[in-house]
């Protein structure tokens, strides 16, 4: 390869530096492949909570293609965090691991990041990193979610950067002690062994790449991706308008009762930069919906990125136009000791709500309608044999909500995923755990209607055939969340029970740990997306496909969308739905 020098990042070719993109972006997916047929935990090779991402000498990320985007948006402030800690001090071989949010750049506990150095020509090149989501790191209740927690020490295991191979070489009390403090250490061993072995693959393929590159450094081109990303971005942020908007979402619990916790954001647009103020919002709860500094901008990022042209590279240059100010001991950047286990969920969709809001506003054909706060729980304790283990009850996830010229994703994960993570295979979980799925299909009529129609949630139930505990994360319980925009309905909320044999069944708070001596019926309807745009502009056959696939009934197509089926309900009556839709305009 060759390129022409430009004077700050030595490459300025825009096809060289796609296709450089398109190469640190395969090499991304490559670690994922890795982690999905070699990690042991149901999270990674089932559900894919975990992500990859490539980074430079100075702390930014150079490609974050594979995974979900709450985690590796804000990557770089673990990167960073290594380079302090470290600094000089960091060899060929060495592998760093760290998790805790107020000290060494992590979202939340249970993400657990490891870093592995690359080296070309003897001299630190960048970096290769995976962050990925352990099933237990100890704390007050198992699987790492403790609904009771009100401060970080309650919720497991805090890791400040840390070197956990030194040299090529694993150091086994490092390992001893992560083991020793998780309830499912047997998993976790190997889900380590993953983690190490993607990013020795992604640190051997980049130095491959950046030793051939044909510069007079290989990170030149890292340079000059990221500032292209840069342009790209500041480039689209110049086509809006300048001025201020307002964005603002919330919650209705604390974690322990009723109260009212709004995000609340100013957009500032000017000069081709973005600036979210997040003065006004709530001070940060007793519970364990705070959300970290580093996790904040993540929110932002997710919000800014989905917003804008898929086309603008996702890496550090990216957001440089974009400017955070998250008052400290808010909601959005607490002080220490806080607890902050649920934050790249809740309160990260309030953000990102409160943020699409605001950005709607300076261009209402890019709003993005807002998806269903998530209904689920964790299962937990012991097989026959004594081992514990740890179920999460993430197969009633939320609907996404509607964008123009498309529905929303059908129980996409959540929110800060935008979909990223899958759903688990139910057959995998039966032979997994000691669990029966009932049900689990797409919800009826939960979509949010719209001429594109918000994404349904699921219907599902589960029996744990042993005795166990509830950690119960039930965000969604008590109004719906997916709001529609340019005049479509919001996504339905969400509803969970528990039923023991011979007792009725109970309904359950929105958060808290719940006990059972037997077995135990875990039922939930998933929470939805809302709509974009009029219901009825919705494309008939479209509507006819959604009746037909058990999505939309045959009731909510004629009073949602003006569309009268004939006896059989396999074909439309045109005559009567054209008088229908007549009417209604």
């Amino acid at each position: 390869m060759s390129a022409s020098k430009s004077s700050s990042s030595g490459a300025d070719d825009p096809v060289l530096l796609a296709i450089v993109q398109k190469q640190l972006d395969h090499i991304t997916r490559q670690m994922g492949w890795i982690m999905t047929r070699t990690a042991r935990s149901p999270l990674f090779s089932e559900s894919h909570d975990f992500s990859c991402f490539l980074g430079t000498t100075k702390g930014e990320i150079a490609s974050q293609a594979d995974g979900l985007p709450i985690h590796s948006g804000a990557g770089g402030f673990a990167l960073r965090a290594v380079l302090d800690a470290f600094g000089d001090d960091i060899e060929s071989g060495d592998v760093f691991i760290l998790n805790d949010p107020y000290v060494a750049g992590g979202n939340h506990l249970p993400d657990w990041t490891v870093v592995r150095p690359l080296f070309v020509d003897g001299k630190l090149a960048g970096f290769a990193a995976n962050r990925a989501h352990q099933s237990d790191i100890g704390g007050g209740a198992a699987g790492t979610y403790n609904p009771e927690a009100t401060e970080i020490f309650h919720e497991g295991l805090r890791l400040p950067v840390m070197r956990l191979v030194e040299r090529n070489k694993l150091r086994r009390d490092v390992q001893q002690m992560l083991l020793l403090n998780s309830r499912c250490p047997d998993l976790m061993e190997g889900d380590l062994g993953a983690m190490l072995g993607s990013v020795r693959i992604g640190a051997n393929q980049m130095e491959d790449l950046l030793a051939g590159l044909a510069s007079s450094r290989g990170t030149d081109y890292l340079d000059a991706v990221i500032e292209y990303g840069e342009r790209r971005m500041t480039r689209a942020i110049a086509a809006l308008p300048d001025g201020a908007w307002y964005g603002e979402d919330g919650s209705d619990t604390d974690c322990f009762g009723p109260i009212e916790v709004p995000i609340k954001v100013k957009l500032t647009v000017e000069k081709g930069a973005l600036t979210f103020d997040f003065t006004g919002s709530s001070p940060q709860t007793k519970g364990f919906k705070n959300s970290s500094i580093a996790n904040t901008h993540s929110a932002v990022y997710v919000a800014v990125a989905s917003f804008f042209d898929a086309s603008v590279p996702r890496n550090g240059g990216t957001f440089r136009p974009v400017k955070i100010i998250a008052p400290e001991g808010s909601v959005v950047n607490p002080i220490a000791p806080a607890a902050m286990t649920m934050n790249t969920v809740f309160p990260s969709v309030e953000i990102i709500h409160a943020c699409w809001k605001a950005l709607a506003q300076t261009n209402p054909s890019r709003a993005c309608a807002g998806w269903g706060k998530g209904v689920s729980g964790i299962s937990s304790g012991r097989y026959e044999n004594g081992r514990s283990f740890v179920l999460y009850h993430w197969h009633a996830s939320a609907g996404g909500g509607a964008v123009d010229g498309r529905d929303g994703f059908l129980q996409g994960g959540n929110l800060p995923t935008l979909a990223g993570r899958i759903m688990p295979n139910v057959e995998a979980y039966e032979r997994i755990y000691p669990c029966r799925i009932h049900r689990h299909e797409l919800r009826c009529d939960s979509g949010g209607a719209g001429q594109f129609r918000g994404g349904p949630s699921a219907d599902y139930d589960c029996e744990i055939l042993v005795p166990s505990s509830l950690s119960v994360l039930a965000e969604g319980l008590h109004r719906p969340s997916g709001y529609g925009v340019h005049g479509a309905d919001w996504g339905a909320k969400g509803t969970m029970i528990v039923q023991e044999p011979d007792q009725e069944s109970a309904s359950v708070p929105q958060y808290g740990i719940r006990h059972f001596s037997g077995p135990v019926r875990v039922v939930i309807q998933g929470t939805a997306g809302g709509g974009w745009g009029q219901p009825m502009r919705r494309s008939i056959d479209r509507v006819l496909r959604d009746v037909r696939d058990g999505l939309v009934s045959v009731d909510a197509a004629r009073a949602q969308y003006g569309v009268v089926l004939k006896p059989g309900h396999r074909e439309v009556d045109l005559a009567a739905t054209n008088a229908l839709r007549e009417k209604a305009r």
